[in-house]
């Protein structure tokens, strides 16, 4: 059961970061003002409130289950969990505050950019480590991709 909770919590929250990134970029890129603020304040909510209780729930079954695990793919994943939750707690999680507060003010100037950026390079880092983390426990649990 805690590994299902685990994998579900897991791909829930890449599945968050992958939004986050390519509905920021699109709005960025191709929307409107409209458009910017409106992802802004999605991700912070509802998208935060789904995807800080999905990493602690990923981090902390990840944990349980990696005291019966031993060897260098459990070593890597371990190893990337702290990047990713310090990315989150530090960065991103702020970033997108500020960003949504900035936004609904209708300010995008030099500090909204910044931070922007600063969110989506982060961001990008954490969808990236996070894809790693999947990638190795399918290794672990022996799941083969199926062509």
């Amino acid at each position: 059961m805690i590994q299902k909770i685990h994998q579900m919590a897991a791909i829930t929250a890449f599945l968050c970061v992958v939004a986050f990134f390519a509905s920021t970029l699109s709005a960025e890129v191709f929307g409107s003002e409209e458009s910017i603020i409106l992802v802004k304040s999605l991700v912070v909510f509802p998208g935060l409130f789904i995807l800080v209780p999905c990493i602690a729930a990923a981090g902390a079954t990840g944990f349980a289950l990696s005291k019966t695990k031993k060897g260098r793919v459990v070593d890597g994943k371990k190893k990337r969990m702290p990047f990713i939750a310090i990315n989150g707690i530090f960065v991103l999680v702020p970033a997108a505050i500020f960003l949504n507060y900035k936004a609904a003010d209708g300010v995008f100037d030099t500090a909204f950019i910044v931070v922007q950026i600063a969110e989506l390079v982060v961001g990008a880092l954490n969808g990236y480590l996070m894809f790693l983390n999947i990638r190795d426990g399918r290794k672990l649990t022996g799941k083969k991709r199926v062509n």
